[in-house]
Parts: structure tokens; C-alpha cells; sequence
């Protein structure tokens, strides 16, 4: 019995999850629909006043690439030099203007 289409799933997958998380500005513009309960078109071109791009430019994966690049606020495949984990998400809440409960109870921990 066979597996059917091995490009299959990937490309489901693609489809799904929206657009892209970190490859372009899905894990961003889920943030704010979460955080500040905004609907779908209102956080992208909300993202997309922050990150200095045009909405276009949010769904392409070169473009964001170099964006959250020279930003850095993280990378889908982390490279040396690049924030990742914490100091990325700092750099985003710095960015996007949020206060986030992880970022808190670090900065807590560390004067403490």
C-alpha cells in the first residue's frame, strides 16, 4: 500500500498554516489578532506599518526574510549573529508595541 503524494502533505501543510509563521509575518500577525483582538486585514497592515513594508511585501518569504533580518526579530532557520528565543521576542514586543507576560516574569527573575 502506498503513501500517496510525499509533496502532498507539504503542500497542505503550507496552505494551512496561513502565512508562513516565521517564513514571512504569520506568527506576527497572529499576535496581534490574539493580543489585541484585531481582525485579520487590520494586524497585517498593522505589521506591515511596523515592520516599514508594504502589505505586499508581508506574504513574501525573500522580502521578510531580510526584513526580520536586518529588524532582528528571528529567523525560520536561525544564523549566527541573529537573535533566537527571548531576544527575539523582545525585539518583537519592542517592535510591535506589547507587553508580554514571558518577557515579565524574565525580567522579574533577573533583577530579583
Amino acid at each position: 500500500m502506498g503513501t500517496g503524494d510525499p509533496a502532498g502533505v507539504a503542500i497542505a501543510h503550507a496552505m494551512t498554516s496561513g502565512m508562513g509563521g516565521l517564513r514571512t509575518t504569520g506568527d506576527l500577525v497572529a499576535r496581534m489578532q490574539i493580543t489585541r483582538g484585531m481582525k485579520i486585514d487590520t494586524a497585517k497592515q498593522y505589521v506591515a506599518d511596523k515592520l516599514g513594508v508594504s502589505l505586499a511585501d508581508i506574504h513574501d518569504a525573500v522580502a521578510m526574510r531580510e526584513t526580520r533580518e536586518d529588524l532582528r526579530i528571528g529567523l525560520l532557520q536561525s544564523l549566527p549573529g541573529q537573535p533566537k528565543g527571548i531576544e527575539a521576542k523582545h525585539n518583537i514586543a519592542e517592535l510591535l508595541g506589547l507587553e508580554l507576560n514571558s518577557l515579565r516574569a524574565s525580567k522579574t527573575r533577573i533583577k530579583g
